[in-house]
C-alpha cells in the first residue's frame, strides 16, 4: 500500500468516527457531511487499487 493510500484511508477512518459521533449527538443531519466525505474517500481508494 502506497503512502497516498494509506493517508486515503486513514482520513476516510477519521471521518467516519466523526460522523458516528456527530449522529449520536446530533442526528443523521447534523453528520451528513462527514458521511459523505467518508464514502467519497473510500470510492476514491477503491478505483486507486483497480488501477
Amino acid at each position: 500500500m502506497k503512502l497516498a493510500d494509506m493517508l486515503i484511508l486513514s482520513l476516510a477512518v477519521v471521518f467516519l468516527i466523526i460522523g458516528i459521533h456527530r449522529v449520536m449527538v446530533g442526528g443523521l443531519g447534523d453528520a451528513y457531511w462527514a458521511l459523505m466525505f467518508t464514502m467519497i474517500l473510500f470510492f476514491l481508494l477503491v478505483l486507486r487499487k483497480k488501477k
